[in-house]
């Protein structure tokens, strides 16, 4: 037992807090938007490598790299499963992560043990500890998370390493990968424009850095301007560049994407496009993959069904109250951040209650008992006996984003589908704290700036003039007290 404060005992940290502090110590407090580091200083990237001896590992490994601004986490997972299936041992690296900082690194789909993350965590982090110095520092949060993928993944020896780009791409840790077996670019559009650039062709300029000479690469259908930059970088690498359309659902044979939502088929044609070239050039012609796509092999099928990724229109019921209750709890969580991804969550949310309020009357047209969860949006379905719940958005937004730009298209979206929503909750971002794992929480008696969710209540109260409802700040950093207090039947939230 260590001594608290006023000397009482306290438990001592576990072995795994004790690494989620160590990690917390390579978070920079400087701004992403600084622009004097010039790439922050890519070139230490290999110097890291060779100290964790992963320079000469690295080249022998069998790498799809995947960068974008939306999708590129869906097409990775989608790529993951379909490889997976097809019988190969999988290594997938994603970025960020919702719980446990081990959903980062997966291995053949599963989230790397503690045990396993553990020895690998220390290994990486004492040897670079020791070497560190004026010249070479530790590395940053992000790239020692990436470093310590490639050594995850080359210690398992799998046999593909799906990565997916945390920022950008040309000074991305994960670009250190020289030569990649194909590369892949998710839709564009504008987020991170304080780093990329404010217009679609430096924010794709910055993408195609992953682009590698002679290696083939694919995108999904752009906007002209960031379509243009794709294709001029290509050329100059002599890459072929191919655009891959979205899937067909006929090709499914009647089941469904294992991640929802319509946008989904566009990141399921980009996956099946890399794993059918991957598996062309890494010599496996014994899986047949046509490509003129009149058919998926069953590998296909399963893996593009059965994927699965957290955050992503993800319906979630509260499992701490009694499912039979008439104070059932239901949260609707997505990780949208970008205005056009905004819309693409409004709409599947506007959609899927919808769905849930159909499914709930036809299975009590009479009003019924009070399990049948009963959740109706404002008055959008008429005159019906069953409850009316109350429309709360739970909304966490990074004070790097422009909440003018993502509000509207929220708001907006859902009131075309007749959702509207009556309370907002804006929430403290814990990650302002510097700290990783179960202790990232302040105290309870800390002070916190509410600043920017008081300007986030203002933006939200001059969009909902004429709309009727009311707003609540939601002081309190206990999600789940500020979820249970309210005294409504489901409560509809997006996370963002």
């Amino acid at each position: 037992m260590a001594e608290g404060e006023g000397g009482s005992a306290r438990p001592a940290a576990s072995p795994f807090d004790e690494a989620m502090e160590a990690l917390s110590s390579l978070i920079t407090k400087r701004s992403r938007a600084d622009k004097s580091n010039k790439g922050d200083r890519f070139d230490l990237l290999f110097d890291y490598l060779k100290i964790l001896d992963l320079d000469q590992q690295i080249p022998q490994m069998k790498v799809i790299h995947v960068a974008g601004t939306k999708g590129k986490g869906s097409t990775c997972t989608f790529t993951e499963s379909i490889l997976r299936n097809c019988g190969f041992r999988t290594g997938l690296f994603t970025s960020p992560h919702l719980i446990d900082v081990r959903e980062r690194f997966r291995l053949d789909g599963e989230d790397i043990c503690e045990e396993k993350f553990l020895a690998y965590f220390w290994w990486c982090y004492d040897r670079l500890k020791e070497k560190a110095s004026e010249d070479v520092p530790m590395p940053t949060y992000f790239r020692f998370l990436a470093l310590l993928a490639f050594k995850i993944f080359a210690a398992e020896q799998v046999d593909v390493a799906i990565l997916e780009v945390g920022l950008g791409g040309k000074f991305d840790a994960t670009n250190v990968v020289e030569a990649p077996i194909v590369c892949g670019i998710s839709s564009l559009g504008f987020d991170h424009m304080e780093i990329l650039g404010d217009t679609l062709g430096k924010i794709a300029g910055e993408k195609a850095g992953i682009f590698k000479r002679g290696v083939p690469a694919f995108t999904v259908p752009q906007p002209d301007e960031a379509m243009q930059v794709l294709e001029e970088k290509a050329s100059q690498l002599d890459v072929n560049l191919q655009v891959a359309l979205p899937l067909d659902a006929n090709l499914l044979n009647g089941l469904k994407l294992g991640l929802v939502g319509e946008h989904q088929f566009l990141n399921a044609g980009l996956a099946v496009a890399l794993c059918c070239t991957w598996l062309q050039r890494t010599g496996h012609q014994d899986i047949n993959c046509l490509q003129q796509m009149s058919n998926l092999p069953e590998q296909f099928i399963k893996g593009l069904t059965s994927a699965s990724l957290q955050g992503r229109a993800q319906i979630v019921p509260d499992r701490l109250l009694n499912s039979e209750s008439s104070g059932e709890l239901l949260f609707y969580l997505d990780g949208a951040h970008s205005p056009e991804s905004m819309e693409v969550c409004a709409k599947w949310f506007s959609l899927a209650v919808k769905e849930e309020n159909q499914h709930q009357n036809w299975c009590n047209p009479q009003g019924g008992d009070s399990k049948s969860a009963n959740a109706l949006i404002g008055n959008n379905f008429g005159k019906s006996s069953a409850k009316i719940s109350t429309q709360i958005l739970l909304f966490n937004c990074m004070s790097v984003r422009d909440p003018k730009l993502l509000l509207p298209r929220l708001m907006n979206t859902c009131a075309s589908y007749g959702v509207h929503f009556k309370k907002a909750l804006f929430v403290p971002n814990i990650s302002v704290y510097y700290k990783v794992g179960s202790n990232a929480l302040p105290p309870s008696n800390s002070q916190v700036d509410l600043s920017w969710q008081l300007a986030l209540q203002r933006v939200w109260e001059n969009l909902i003039q004429g709309e009727k409802g009311s707003i609540l700040c939601a002081l309190d950093l206990s999600m789940r007290y500020v979820c249970y207090s309210m005294s409504s039947t489901h409560i509809y939230s997006s996370y963002l």
